[in-house]
């Protein structure tokens, strides 16, 4: 499952749920969309009926969950879907460039991405060097030169002594 959001706790008496999105998640949660939510090891599918802003939150209420007790059964639990929504054109999942390489302008092979971290100085792209070692490189221009999706290739220039921290 695609996770977009958390669930957090009922808000009001008529089964509406506060829900945290997760960062950079681009897409749109719809009345009438489909999602799926999961806690453990349950698995329910359900359609958003409506979908409004609420402080830093979403405030979301499913078909068929209209009252407080029906949105307490849905705390703690997990909002998304069974696949990841298409990315925009300059944007890439973590999972998506697991295992792509990682290389120079000029070939030389610097490593194999394993991940996308998310830190609050910004996006770390994650990568293991030939030698098995885990490097965290920021993952923005002009540190990445390009991203071919097609070829599960990454260009890096890297600042000088970068891979010896």
């Amino acid at each position: 499952m695609f996770v977009v959001g958390r669930v957090r706790k009922p808000h009001g008496l008529s089964g509406e749920i506060s829900l945290d999105l997760l960062p950079g998640f681009f897409g749109e949660l719809a009345p009438g969309s489909g999602v799926l939510w999961s806690r453990g090891g349950e698995v329910r599918t359900l359609t958003i009926a409506s979908t409004r802003p609420h402080a830093d939150r979403l405030l979301l209420r499913f078909e068929g969950v209209n009252d407080l007790d029906g949105a307490r059964a849905l705390a703690g639990g997990e909002v998304g879907f069974a696949q990841a929504p298409p990315a925009p054109g300059d944007f890439y999942y973590s999972h998506e460039i697991a295992g792509w390489r990682c290389e120079d302008d000029s070939g030389r092979p610097i490593g194999v991405a394993t991940g996308v971290e998310e830190t609050p100085g910004g996006a770390l792209l994650s990568l293991e060097t030939p030698a098995g070692k885990e490097v965290l490189v920021p993952f923005v221009r002009p540190i990445v030169i390009r991203i071919e999706r097609g070829e599960g290739r990454i260009v890096l220039d890297l600042p000088e002594g970068l891979l010896e921290l």
